[in-house]
């Protein structure tokens, strides 16, 4: 069955489209089957995977606006072993339902910096919502208001929405206010969050603009190491979620 997890945080610069490609190409070098959409008018998942968003014939929008299937407008990743739905600015145009024609294992959707009807589609079309924060003051006031936000939209349309799983991104374990948050979070939180901690890495950092994931940028780096640790994670949380409803 496909698991579809919308990557979601309103504030920018945490991780969530560094997260979305490197989980997918972890995911994939698992044999598993994926799918990246990306629904961020700015295109830097597609773009982070080695796709040119100004060259891509049809966008996540023409298949929101039914002006194109997913199945025309889908591509794959130059390297990675995944699949793309592209993203561009042309997204700012389409406030209607993500449509779910999905024949993949996992469904990855890179949301917007913001909670505005992009995420709203997402949050509708997914399962879960994977949380990439970073551990600091202002991350846990935005948490609050995203928890609000699944919360409200659990209640209206998509009840079987849950808070899938909090990843602490470019961690530094030398500053203390990262500890103390990412405490904060284990004792609220518990098995929500994930074991796995993504550091700050230089290897992942420069590996968009190589146009690939960190996996196929530099696998012994710390980033590498590191998403293909929550790639386990995910598929061990979904092995006690099959076995559970058997």
């Amino acid at each position: 069955m496909t698991r579809i997890l919308a990557v979601a945080n309103q504030k920018g610069g945490v991780g969530k489209t560094t997260t979305c490609v490197n989980l997918a190409a972890s995911l994939a070098a698992t044999q598993r089957r994926v799918l990246l959409v990306d629904m961020d008018p700015q295109g830097n998942a597609t773009m982070g995977c080695g796709i040119n968003k100004m060259e891509v014939e049809n966008s996540t929008c023409d298949v929101l606006l039914g002006d194109a299937t997913a199945a025309d407008t889908i591509v794959s990743a130059p390297e990675g072993g995944f699949a793309v739905l592209p993203g561009n600015e042309d997204l700012t145009l389409a406030e209607v339902k993500l449509l779910q024609e999905i024949l993949y294992d996992f469904v990855l959707i890179d949301c917007p910096p913001s909670i505005n009807m992009l995420t709203i589609n997402a949050l509708t079309a997914a399962d879960g919502v994977l949380i990439p924060m970073q551990c600091e003051y202002y991350a846990l006031e935005g948490l609050s208001s995203l928890l609000n936000t699944i919360e409200q939209v659990r209640d209206s349309v998509n009840p079987g929405l849950e808070m899938y799983g909090i990843l602490r991104t470019m961690f530094d374990p030398r500053i203390n206010l990262s500890n103390e948050v990412s405490m904060q979070l284990i004792e609220h939180f518990d098995r929500k969050v994930f074991r796995t901690v993504v550091p700050r890495n230089i290897r992942l950092a420069e590996a968009p603009s190589f146009g690939r994931p960190v996996l196929l940028h530099d696998r012994s780096s710390r980033g590498a190491i590191a998403y293909l640790a929550l790639a386990g994670e995910v598929l061990r949380r979904e092995d006690a979620r099959m076995a559970k409803a058997v």
